[in-house]
């Protein structure tokens, strides 16, 4: 593959509700943002990827309210209706199919819909989705399925929430920094069992923008490029039935396919750095298992081990992951843009030392039925 790098993110603080940001301010703030952090101007870009979904705006071809405060005048430009990471990856292969730059933008505002009813909208309309399921309650077959098979139990995925959600506390643009115990997690309201109140990631607003560029346009930037050495994605059936849930073939599909790519033989030893799309707290260790990071139901052992936190061997969402900030469609690349400040020493209290090589991670669909892996290091 040829050398591409990300040279310039910007984010925003993510919240329950911007009520005085519209999905142009917002827009248009990270598009100024991801330029200045990168020292390019308007000018050097030739290609911008808007990320937006119809039914979280409110209207029909959202990407069209945006692309001008993108800064798509005159310029080619396209939209993907899914997670960040997939829209980064597509700009990716824009600048790998001979664009010199692009500009990757994705804004959400959960906080102006009903999410339960728009992600009941991801089901089949004649069989699945009359009967109400939705995000929350097609993870809790998930998670029951993964208990059931390995014997995991729920104090594990509230450790999970205890971790992430006091890795938030050091990040500024955290939704939900809390310190919690698992007891405040197992005491908190069922939401569709064995899934509670705070196994789940909150509804966040916000923005997010990355810049990808060639090895030439990257000298150009004033930034430390961090070079995308392995992506991949890959999706499974769509029908819940036809899949083994406790099973993310997907996910481990595509983690081989980046593994691959990057010259990754061993991913526990050569990855410093793990941002993951951790939108219930049970997702953490099945994702974990998928990632190939452990054997099948030993995900909760890594955290139980001490390895995924701050000070183990392989920190884990050292921003608190979605579990503490979550605008749909932005997440994914919000787990981008926290593995570059990592690679780049700019993650400030949430710094993992002598971060070199990491991954970030986005999920499309419901209980991850694609997954999109991204290898990033400081290194060609």
């Amino acid at each position: 593959m040829d050398n591409i790098a990300i040279v310039g993110v910007a984010q925003t603080k993510y919240e329950r509700r911007k009520k005085d940001k519209t999905y142009y301010d917002l827009v248009f703030e990270m598009t100024k943002g991801v330029l200045e952090d990168s020292g390019l101007t308007l000018e050097d870009i030739d290609n911008v990827i808007t990320v937006s979904n119809d039914f979280l705006d409110g209207r029909t071809i959202s990407s069209m309210a945006v692309g001008e405060a993108a800064g798509a005048g005159d310029k080619n430009i396209s939209t993907v209706e899914g997670d960040g990471t997939f829209g980064a990856f597509y700009g990716a292969m824009r600048v790998l199919g001979g664009f010199n730059t692009t500009l990757v933008v994705a804004h959400s505002k959960g906080s102006e819909g009903d999410v339960k009813h728009i992600t009941n909208g991801m089901f089949d309309p004649i069989f699945q989705r009359l009967l109400g399921l939705e995000a929350i309650s097609a993870s809790a077959l998930q998670a029951n399925a993964y208990m059931d098979r390995y014997g995991v139990r729920e104090e594990s995925f509230a450790r999970v929430s205890v971790k992430n959600h006091a890795n938030a506390k050091n990040n500024p643009y955290a939704h939900l920094p809390m310190e919690l115990t698992i007891e405040d997690v197992m005491a908190s309201q069922k939401m569709a069992d064995p899934i509670k109140l705070l196994d789940c990631s909150p509804v966040s607003d916000g923005a997010a923008a990355i810049i990808i560029a060639n090895e030439a346009h990257a000298r150009k930037a004033k930034t430390k490029p961090v070079w995308i050495k392995g992506i991949a994605h890959c999706a499974e059936e769509y029908f819940l039935g036809d899949r083994d849930l406790t099973n993310p073939k997907s996910l481990r599909d595509a983690a081989k396919r980046a593994y691959a790519m990057a010259g990754i033989a061993d991913p526990l030893k050569s990855l410093d750095v793990v941002e993951l799309y951790d939108a219930f707290s049970y997702m953490e260790p099945l994702w974990l298992e998928g990632l190939g990071l452990c054997n099948p139901g030993d995900g909760p052992k890594l955290l139980d081990d001490g390895i995924t936190t701050m000070s183990g061997a392989l920190p884990v969402n050292p921003s608190g992951g979605v579990l503490s900030s979550h605008a749909l469609l932005v997440a994914g690349l919000a787990r981008i843009i926290e593995a570059v400040l990592q690679l780049r020493g700019e993650a400030e209290n949430r710094q993992v030392e002598g971060a070199k090589t990491g991954l970030a991670h986005g999920i499309n669909g419901p209980c991850g039925q694609s997954h999109c892996v991204w290898i990033l290091g400081t290194e060609k």
